[in-house]
């Protein structure tokens, strides 16, 4: 048994399910095949051959992260995404706005190495076909028009972000399906099927497959494209999910038994003194401490967000401000706004 990185206590974890340690770190020599275990025989697909890897995205990470310092591991965190990792189910993180819950996606690239990640934001028009394909049928009549001959399909349909996620990759995609209880009703019974079957049909390509047994889609990678045959997209290494909510509304027994679920909590001292590390590095270190005394203040009262501590952050450092001077306080109270409705009038 190997004992979770930072804990002191009698929580373990077996070996075999420490492909994510959750440190913070980029992983050197990181062979994820060899260590990830074999999926469930119910979660194993071969959806085709297999496409090269997609590029790091460091710039990105970099962006929605910070440095890579380290940071001191959660507990129930690294069960939950290490248990959806080995189960090939999507993980379903619920919590209060500004508590991390998108970065978690962010945080598994970046350690084990999975390419950029890709975002699908949910609002109450989103549709499953939305999220897996587009077909711009009136463009390709209208080049067909202006061209004389009968454009190829596949030149008009681009993948969504769920859509390239099911990709057949050797390694798993990262996808942040990001404030999903905004969607409609019906949404997350639709997914049921895709996410049992890792695939999905693209019913225009399928219907030409006579004339165009193969062809090349776009998808939600920038400037990136992909071979479909008869259709038919499906993975090989199912994706790794992550499904945000502010638990603002029920989803059904279907749907939940299907994801590994963890339930965030606002950061304490330790994680927000990291993240503003992460951020700020050494600019941060006249003022560190007492902003987030400022902030845990703030938050016994009224809610806000890890967000509004950078920001405070940025605005104190930059503009040189004393601490003892009325310009900090009255930073801190433009900054610090409570989320709820009532507190921003």
């Amino acid at each position: 048994m190997e004992r979770l990185p930072g804990e002191g206590g009698s929580a373990a974890i077996p070996r075999g399910w420490l492909v994510y340690s959750g440190t913070g770190q980029p992983r050197d020599g990181l062979r994820l095949l060899d260590e990830l275990p074999p999926p469930p025989p119910w979660r194993d697909f071969d959806g085709g051959p297999v496409l090269p890897p997609p590029p790091e995205d460091l710039p990105e990470l970099r962006r929605r992260l910070g440095d890579a310092i380290r940071r001191s591991p959660d507990e129930q965190e690294i069960l939950a995404i290490n248990a959806a990792l080995c189960l090939r189910r999507p993980l379903l993180v619920t919590g209060p706005p500004g508590v991390g819950k998108s970065t978690l996606a962010y945080q598994v690239s970046r350690e084990l190495r999975l390419g950029p990640v890709l975002r699908w934001p949910v609002n109450s028009r989103s549709t499953l076909r939305s999220g897996l394909y587009d077909y711009d049928a009136v463009a390709r009549v209208q080049d067909a028009r202006l061209k004389g001959v009968e454009p190829q399909v596949g030149e008009y349909v681009q993948l969504g972000p769920l859509g390239t996620a099911l990709l057949p990759h050797e390694l798993p995609r990262v996808l942040l399906i990001d404030e999903f209880d905004k969607c409609d009703a019906d949404l997350a019974n639709d997914l049921l099927d895709v996410l049992e079957e890792g695939g999905f049909l693209i019913r225009e390509l399928f219907r030409a497959r006579a004339r165009e047994p193969e062809s090349t889609v776009y998808t939600a990678d920038r400037e990136g494209t992909a071979l479909v045959r008869e259709g038919w997209v499906g993975c090989r290494a199912f994706p790794f999910i992550v499904i945000t909510s502010n638990g603002e509304r029920e989803f059904s027994p279907a749907f939940l038994r299907r994801c590994i679920r963890l339930e965030m909590a606002q950061p304490g001292e330790e994680r927000l003194a990291e993240l503003v590390g992460a951020h700020f590095a050494d600019r941060s270190t006249p003022h560190q401490d007492r902003v987030i005394r400022e902030f845990l203040a703030y938050r016994r009262h009224s809610p806000v967000a890890a967000d509004q501590l950078l920001n405070a952050l940025h605005l104190v450092i930059n503009g040189n401000a004393d601490p003892d001077d009325r310009s900090w306080q009255r930073i801190l109270d433009v900054v610090l706004r409570r989320l709820d409705e009532a507190g921003a009038g």
